[in-house]
C-alpha cells in the first residue's frame, strides 16, 4: 500500500530491537517462563534467578517480560532499589503498576529485580505477599543470593518454586555476542580467555572497542590489557580512557558517585556541556542500568568508577562530592512524606565510604528496618524494654511522655513482625510547656542550658534526642541505630528556624563520643542529668552559629578528607558457565602435580574451592582428590576410579602403560577414564551450585 513505512513505529520498538540483536544465550530461562506460560495452570508460581553481579540478571528480566508480552501476559516489573524494604511501600508499588490483579483476563508476570535488597521481607513475601495473588499468577525474582532454607522446608513451596542459577556465558554463547557487538574475530579467543565469558566484561569489551573505532584507528590493536585477573576494573579504567571528552568522563562520574542521575541532576553538576546528550550516552553504556528515578551503574562498576576517581584526583573528587550533595539537600528540604525519605536515602548514600562513621552502623542489618507511627499497642512492649534496659523511672517518664503532643516517639519495626524491635523518642523543647519540661530531669537539664548558652529567640527550635535503645543490643550498633541514624539526618535537612539540637539518650556517651565529636556535637558536661541511678550524657550543636549548610559543608570536608588508597583485594568469584568449568576441571587433573600450573586454574576463584578454604593449589588439589575418592566408593564399579588413579592421582609415564598397569585394553581404559573425569565434573558443579 503506497505510503506505509516499514521498520519500527516507536523508540520503545527500536530499543526493544537494538536489546535482542545484543542478547545472546539464556535459551533454557526463556523456555522456562515461556512454556509455563503455555499452561493453564503453570507447573510453578515463583521462578528464583540468582548469580552474582554482572552475570546478566536484569538482561535476562527485559528478555523474560518481552517473551510473557509475546505469549499474551502483562509483564510488571519493580526494582528493589526504588523501594523502601517494608510492606507498604511494596505493596504500593505493586498496586501502583496493577501487579496484584489480574487486567482483561490477561495473566500478570510480577517480577522483581535487585531482591537480595528485600531481604527484610522475605518471610512476609514468602508467608503473605505471594500466596495472595491470583493463582495464575507468575512471579519472576531475581538476585545475588539464592534463596534461603525456608522456601525448601516448606512443602508446597518445595514443589511451586523453581531456582535457575545464572552463569557465565558458555564459549559459543560468548562469541555471538562479541559477533553481535561488532568486536573482530581476531579478537574473540583472547577476550573470552580472559573474561571466562562474564558478560558484564563482555559487554565492557565491546564499549571499549566502539570508542576505539571511534577514534578513527581501525588498523590498530584496541588497548584491552586482559591478562589482569581484575578483568571488570581494567576495561573499566581503560574505558574512562577513551571516553569521547572531559564532559562525558564527568558525566560518569557523577553518575557512578550519585545513587540515582538524571539529566536535572546532570545540569545541577556539570558547569557546561549538553545535558540531554549526556545523559542519552550513558543511557547507552553497557553497564549503565535505568530505573523510575533516573540511571545507576552497574555495582561492580560503581564500585570501580567511584573508588579510582578518589584515589586519583582527591580534589576533583571532593567537588564532584560537593556539587551532587548541594543538589540533594535543595531536594530534601523542598519535598515532604516519601519523597523526602527518598532523597534522604540520596543523601546518605553519599557517605557509603566514611571511615569514621561506618564503624557505628550495624551494615549486616542496614536496611532490616524501619521507623513507624506510634500505635497503641506499642505501649506496653515500649514501656517494658525500657523498664529491662533503664529502670522504672526511665519508663514512667517514657509514659509520661508518650501523652504530650510535644514528643515524637517512634518505634522501630523489621517487616513480619508487629512488635518493636526498638524505638526512638524526640521532644520539640520549643512546643513543651514548662511544666512538662519541668517534670523530666533529662529535658530539664538540656532546656536550662540552652537558655544559659543562647536561649532560642521567638521562632527558633529546640530538639532534643530524649530516648533511644533496641530491644535486643540496647544502645550499641544495631537495626534500631541505623534507623536513628537516618532519621537524624532527615530531622536536620528539613528542619526550620533550627536553633538547638541535642543527643541526649546514651548512657555509655564515652562510646559515641568520637562519632558525634565527628559530626560536630560537642559534649557538654554541665547538661549531663541522672534517672534511676543511671548517668546519660549530653551533646549540643548550635546551628545558628554553624548552620545546617555549614554543618554540611563540613561533614563533606571530612569525609572526603579520609586519605584514600588504590583499590586492592582478592579477585572476585569467577561463574564459570558449564562447559568452561568442565574444560578447567578438565586442565587441573592434568595439572595436579604442578603447583605452578594450578595456581593460574580458574577454578581457584570459584565457588567450590573459596568455600573450602584459601584459593591456593593446596586446596585445589585436595578438591579434587576429594572428588576423586568419591568415585573409589562406588562398589558395583569402582573402574573409572582405578584409570583416573593411575592417570592423575598416582600417574603413570604415559597412558599406555597407565592401561597396560591395570590389564585394559587401551580403548577401554579411555572409557573408563573419561566416565570417571565427567562423574569428577559433576561431583563438582553440583557443590559449585549448591554449595557443600
Amino acid at each position: 500500500m503506497a505510503g506505509e513505512r516499514s521498520g519500527p513505529a516507536t523508540l520503545a520498538d527500536r530499543l526493544r530491537q537494538a536489546r535482542r540483536r545484543r542478547f545472546v544465550g539464556r535459551a533454557e530461562e526463556l523456555e522456562l517462563l515461556r512454556s509455563a506460560l503455555a499452561c493453564d495452570e503453570p507447573p510453578f508460581g515463583v521462578l528464583f534467578v540468582h548469580g552474582p553481579g554482572g552475570v546478566g540478571k536484569s538482561t535476562l528480566l527485559t528478555m523474560l517480560a518481552e517473551v510473557a508480552e509475546e505469549a499474551g501476559a502483562r509483564p510488571v516489573r519493580l526494582d528493589a532499589r526504588t523501594l523502601e524494604p517494608t510492606p507498604p511501600a511494596f505493596l504500593a508499588a505493586v498496586r501502583a503498576l496493577g501487579g496484584d490483579r489480574e487486567r482483561e483476563g490477561a495473566r500478570t508476570v510480577l517480577m522483581v529485580d535487585t531482591c537480595e535488597l528485600l531481604a527484610p521481607l522475605e518471610e512476609w513475601l514468602r508467608e503473605e505477599f505471594l500466596p495472595s495473588l491470583p493463582a495464575t499468577t507468575l512471579v519472576v525474582l531475581a538476585g545475588r543470593h539464592p534463596p534461603s532454607p525456608h522456601w525448601r522446608a516448606d512443602p508446597g513451596w518445595r514443589e511451586l518454586l523453581r531456582v535457575v542459577a545464572l552463569r557465565n556465558l558458555p564459549p559459543r554463547d560468548g562469541q555471538a555476542l562479541l559477533s553481535a557487538a561488532g568486536v573482530p574475530r581476531r579478537l574473540h579467543r583472547r577476550v573470552l580467555a580472559a573474561t571466562h565469558g562474564h558478560p558484564l566484561a563482555l559487554s565492557l569489551v565491546a564499549d571499549v572497542i566502539a570508542q576505539h573505532l571511534a577514534r578513527r584507528r581501525e588498523t590498530a590493536e584496541p588497548p584491552l590489557p586482559l591478562g589482569d585477573p581484575h578483568v571488570v576494573r581494567v576495561l573499566l579504567e581503560n574505558f574512562i580512557d577513551t571516553v569521547p571528552s572531559r564532559l562525558h568522563r564527568r558525566a560518569l562520574e557523577v553518575c557512578a558517585h550519585a545513587r540515582f542521575t538524571t539529566e536535572e541532576l546532570l545540569r545541577a553538576v556539570l558547569e557546561d556541556g549538553d545535558a540531554h546528550e549526556l545523559f542519552e550516552w550513558l543511557c547507552g553504556l553497557s553497564f549503565i542500568e535505568t530505573g523510575v528515578h533516573g540511571l545507576f551503574p552497574h555495582d561492580v562498576a560503581r564500585d570501580v568508577l567511584d573508588t579510582e576517581l578518589r584515589w586519583r584526583d582527591p580534589a576533583s573528587y571532593h567537588d564532584l562530592h560537593r556539587r551532587i550533595r548541594g543538589h540533594i539537600v535543595a531536594q530534601v528540604q523542598r519535598s515532604t512524606g516519601l519523597e523526602q525519605q527518598r532523597r534522604t536515602a540520596d543523601f546518605v548514600f553519599l557517605h557509603r565510604a566514611n571511615p569514621v562513621v561506618s564503624r557505628f552502623w550495624d551494615w549486616e542489618t542496614f536496611g532490616l528496618a524501619h521507623a513507624d507511627e506510634l500505635r497503641p499497642k506499642d505501649r506496653d512492649p515500649l514501656l517494658a524494654m525500657t523498664e529491662l534496659h533503664q529502670g522504672p523511672e526511665q519508663a514512667e517518664l517514657l509514659a509520661f511522655w508518650m501523652d504530650r503532643p510535644a514528643a515524637r516517639i517512634l518505634p522501630i519495626r523489621t517487616a513480619g513482625e508487629e512488635e518493636p524491635i526498638g524505638y526512638a523518642g524526640m521532644l520539640a523543647l520549643h512546643e513543651a510547656g514548662e511544666p512538662d519540661i519541668a517534670a523530666d530531669p533529662g529535658a530539664r537539664a538540656v532546656w536550662q542550658y540552652a537558655l544559659r548558652n543562647g536561649a532560642p529567640r521567638p521562632g527558633e527550635q529546640v530538639w532534643v534526642a530524649r530516648f533511644f535503645m533496641d530491644r535486643e543490643h540496647y544502645q550499641r550498633p544495631s537495626p534500631s541505630q541505623n534507623v536513628v541514624t537516618t532519621r537524624h539526618i532527615q530531622h536536620l535537612l528539613s528542619s526550620k528556624a533550627l536553633a538547638w539540637d541535642f543527643i541526649a539518650g546514651y548512657e555509655d556517651a564515652d562510646f559515641w563520643e568520637p562519632l558525634l565529636r565527628h559530626i560536630d556535637y560537642h559534649r557538654v558536661h554541665e547538661a549531663s542529668y541522672e534517672v534511676g541511678g543511671r548517668r546519660y550524657g549530653v551533646f549540643a550543636h548550635d546551628f545558628r552559629r554553624l548552620g545546617v549548610e555549614e554543618w554540611l559543608d563540613l561533614m563533606s570536608d571530612r569525609e572526603i578528607g579520609a586519605e584514600a588508597a588504590p583499590p586492592t583485594g582478592p579477585a572476585p568469584e569467577l561463574v564459570l558457565s558449564r562447559p568452561d568449568f568442565a574444560e578447567a576441571v578438565r586442565a587441573a587433573l592434568r595439572d595436579l602435580h604442578r603447583d605452578d600450573r594450578l595456581a593460574g586454574s580458574p577454578l581457584l576463584r570459584s565457588r567450590v574451592v573459596r568455600e573450602r578454604g584459601e584459593p591456593v593449589p593446596d586446596t585445589l588439589r585436595a578438591l579434587l582428590c576429594e572428588a576423586a575418592q568419591a568415585l573409589g566408593a562406588d562398589v558395583r564399579d569402582d573402574r573409572p576410579y582405578r584409570a583416573i588413579d593411575r592417570t592423575y592421582l598416582r600417574p603413570a609415564a604415559t597412558q599406555e602403560r597407565a592401561a597396560e598397569i591395570l590389564g585394559l585394553p587401551f580403548s577401554t581404559y579411555r572409557r573408563h577414564l573419561a566416565r570417571g573425569v565427567e562423574r569428577i565434573v559433576d561431583w563438582l558443579w553440583t557443590r559449585e551450585l549448591q554449595g557443600p
